[in-house]
């Protein structure tokens, strides 16, 4: 995808990147490159594939949810800023918290926050399942991008949710995770309201948005998922 094909794509998504915002996306992409050398960042490299595997596909999140307010978001897993660097980048209004439970990976989100002089953006080095036993129903809206299975991503996420609320995972392959979900869903005091699917541009993968509300405040205390995950922190 060359910027042009990006630009372009992007205008069908409602989105009108200003020229401010292209050059902090090609300082990004080239801080990616630049650290991966270091730190396993990500196995995608090549610049048109960044362009629409990281920069276009975070940007979809805008499908399912407008983003477009002052909200506060977390990007549960964020990795290497998918899609919460991405997200803060276009849409300057939204205070986010992205939280990794790689340090050098926090490291190198807090160098592209200053290299790019992002605002209202928070980075936190922590598992998930513990940062979220201390920041219960505080964002307006959580995501998660291509992070473990949906049952256990429900668990983790929905708690950091506020009332009326969403959690928004964005999935490629779904096979078998709704259903395995469902129950756990509800009783986390949300419900499922719709899975929005598409196929990337261009090359024509699978996506999904799942958008999951938050009805009432979640009464349960949910250790049973941390100890499948203690081997394999988010």
């Amino acid at each position: 995808m060359d910027i042009n094909t990006f630009i372009k794509e992007l205008e069908s998504l409602n989105i009108y990147p200003t020229q401010k915002q292209l050059d902090q996306l090609e300082t990004y992409y080239k801080l990616i490159i630049d650290w991966n050398k270091k730190i396993n960042l990500t196995r995608i490299t090549e610049k048109g594939d960044v362009y629409l595997k990281h920069f276009y596909d975070s940007l979809t999140l805008i499908k399912a949810y407008g983003l477009n307010k002052k909200i506060k978001v977390c990007d549960a897993g964020t990795g290497a800023g998918f899609p919460g660097i991405v997200l803060k980048i276009v849409f300057d209004n939204i205070d986010i918290t992205l939280v990794d439970a790689l340090n050098k990976r926090v490291m190198f989100l807090n160098e592209v926050i200053k290299e790019l002089e992002l605002k209202n953006i928070t980075t936190v080095h922590s598992r998930i399942e513990d940062f979220a036993k201390e920041n219960r129903e505080k964002f307006d809206l959580v995501t998660s991008r291509a992070v473990s299975r949906l049952n256990l991503l429900d668990e983790l996420c929905i708690p950091l949710v506020k009332e009326n609320g969403y959690f928004i995972p964005m999935k490629a392959n779904l096979e078998g995770e709704i259903e395995e979900a469902e129950s756990g869903i509800k009783k986390l005091g949300a419900q499922k309201e719709e899975i929005i699917s598409f196929l990337l541009p261009k090359e024509g993968s699978v996506r999904n948005l799942i958008k999951i509300r938050k009805l009432n405040k979640t009464s349960i205390k949910y250790p049973r998922v941390f100890d499948k995950i203690k081997k394999n922190p988010l």
